[in-house]
Parts: structure tokens; C-alpha cells; sequence
């Protein structure tokens, strides 16, 4: 089969497309044939060298949509057909083939594309489950920073169910657009300088995954006595420094939202899931694919998501 392989650390011009034994089952697992993988940028670090632990030569790549054609020892044949989003171990997805735990499958109906159901996977679950961590009711005030990217375009659209005000803060005209589009009462350029008071008046709850001088900003617009903000990243490579006393004097919430404590719990993270696939199939909630590459243009896919360019998920098409 064919595989993107990063056998030495580096620019995105390592990862390089090569025929390879195709990965075997075991016990408690299953083959999918994948029909589209999701690219995250944890996994463009992983490739700089910068998170260390992946021993080369690798194959990266969690997130995969496809269908099951072998099950493991012991394993249940009707599964194999079916037509599944699954998370490998952390590794293996960039290729035809990816073998993932059983355990982490949701199933797929025929009335969504593979591609369009893997760009709400992952991303997709963690804004619901950030949405039930904020406590968000109609009528909140809500500042979601980077809001253009894969988690903030689908959290927009929640938020906008949920009946909140939202304010999306990305950087660039054509993400501002985006964003537009997907429902967005207001749209700010952080790129700029006084975004902050651009963004008008006082939030109840911030998306932050930023974290840095953005993320600062965006806590000093909170609500004295009702604020919340919700930290679950940082992208600008600095944490949010707020201190103890501020939080106490201010009245104001700072949680801190671990992913991987919603994935640890397969049923949680399942339910969340489907719940977005759901409301994708009615119809209430666009998936946004902002860029799909071959295998072959892997390193197109990294260098795009380093450069800041991309909108919304970005996808590899076997």
C-alpha cells in the first residue's frame, strides 16, 4: 500500500510518499481503508522534531474516515463494510490503510460523505464537549479566538444554535468572510492593533486555544462576577498568564479543557460525536473542509497549516 513515511525529523519536505507492507489487525482491533485523513498540526511538531517520543521511520496521522475490511483475532466480522470514523493509536493514518482500535469507531451513515464526517470528527466532538464545559446558555456573549480554524468553525455554528452572540476572532480578510458565512454576529481582524475594543463591549464566556497576548486581551474583556474562559491550547507557543487574585477579585472562571481526558472515555466521546454528525445531516451544521491533498502532497498540507493559511480541516485523500 501506499503511505506518507517521515524517516528523518524535519521541513515539511520529509514526508514522502512509499510503498509499504499494509498494517495487520490485532486482537481488539481493525483495518480501515481510508478514504480520508484528518491533518493536525500536534502532528506538523511531531514531524519538526519538536514533540519528541515518535520513533522514525513513522507514518503519522490519527484521525481517518473509511470502511472496515479485516477484523482482529476474536473480533466481530460484521463490522467489516461498514463505514467508520476511527483514531489510530497516533500513528498510521497518512495511507491507504490504518489500523485502529476497535473501541474508537462510530459509525457512519450513507447520508454524509466520508471526508465531510472525519472534518467533524475530532474537532466537531471537542466543540461540543467546550460548549457543555462554558455552561453556555441564549442570550451569553461569546469571543471564540482563532475562530476560522477546524474546532472554531464548528464551534461558531454550535454556539449560534446554542443561541449565543458570537464574536469570531481570526486574522484575515478571507477567514473574517468565512466566518460571515457561517453565522458569526460579529467578525475581528486580532491581527490588528485594538481588536480587542473592536470586538465591543464585555464577553461572558472566551474560546481560548491561543492563549499568549491574544488570549490576554480576550480575558480582560470578561464579565466582572460571570466571566468564563476556557483554555484548550496554545497555539501562539505562550500559556495565559493570568494570576490566582485576579480570578478572586474579578469574580471570573478559568477552566482548563483537556481532550484528552473527553477521547479517554470512548462512550462520551462517541455520543459527541454523533451528536454533530447529526446536526450535520439535518442540516444545521456546514462541515468545512478548507483544503484536501493527495498523499503525495503531504508536505503541502503541513507547510499550509505552518503558514497560518488554512481555514477550517484539512484533509489527505488516499
Amino acid at each position: 500500500m501506499r503511505a506518507v513515511v517521515l524517516r528523518e525529523f524535519g521541513p515539511p519536505d520529509r514526508l514522502r510518499v512509499e510503498e509499504v507492507p499494509a498494517p495487520e489487525p490485532g486482537a481488539g482491533e481493525v483495518s480501515v481503508r481510508v478514504a480520508a485523513v484528518g491533518v493536525q498540526f500536534l502532528e506538523t511538531q511531531v514531524r519538526t522534531g519538536a514533540m519528541r517520543g515518535a520513533a522514525l521511520p513513522v507514518i503519522l496521522g490519527k484521525e481517518v474516515a473509511g470502511q472496515v475490511v479485516e477484523v482482529g483475532p476474536g473480533g466481530d466480522t460484521a463490522l467489516i463494510g461498514t463505514r467508520v470514523l476511527a483514531s489510530t493509536a497516533g500513528l498510521g493514518g497518512y495511507a491507504e490503510t490504518a489500523v485502529a482500535s476497535a473501541d474508537t469507531l462510530i459509525p457512519v451513515g450513507d447520508d454524509i460523505g466520508l471526508p465531510e464526517a472525519v472534518a467533524l470528527y475530532r474537532y466537531g466532538g471537542t466543540a461540543q464537549g467546550l460548549i457543555r464545559a462554558a455552561r453556555v446558555t441564549a442570550g451569553d456573549r461569546v469571543l471564540v479566538l482563532g475562530a476560522a480554524g477546524a474546532v472554531g468553525t464548528v464551534l461558531v455554528q454550535l454556539l449560534k444554535r446554542a443561541g449565543a452572540m458570537v464574536v469570531a476572532a481570526a486574522g484575515g480578510a478571507h477567514k473574517l468572510a468565512l466566518l460571515r458565512e457561517l453565522g458569526a454576529d460579529h467578525v475581528v481582524d486580532y491581527t490588528l492593533p485594538g481588536w480587542s475594543d473592536a470586538a465591543g463591549g464585555q464577553m461572558d464566556v472566551v474560546f481560548d486555544h491561543v492563549g499568549g497576548a491574544l488570549g490576554r486581551a480576550a480575558f480582560e474583556r470578561l464579565t466582572p462576577g460571570a466571566g468564563r474562559h476556557i483554555v484548550f491550547g496554545l497555539s501562539s507557543g505562550t500559556p495565559l498568564d493570568v494570576r490566582p487574585l485576579e480570578l478572586v477579585g474579578r469574580g471570573l472562571t478559568l477552566t482548563g479543557f483537556s481532550t484528552g481526558h473527553m477521547w479517554s472515555r470512548p462512550a462520551l466521546a462517541r455520543d459527541l460525536v454523533t451528536e454533530v454528525l447529526d446536526l450535520a445531516v439535518a442540516g444545521q451544521v456546514t462541515p468545512v473542509i478548507g483544503q484536501r491533498f493527495p498523499l503525495e502532497r503531504a508536505a503541502d498540507a503541513h507547510a499550509a497549516i505552518e503558514a497560518r493559511t488554512t481555514v477550517g480541516k484539512t484533509l489527505l485523500i488516499p
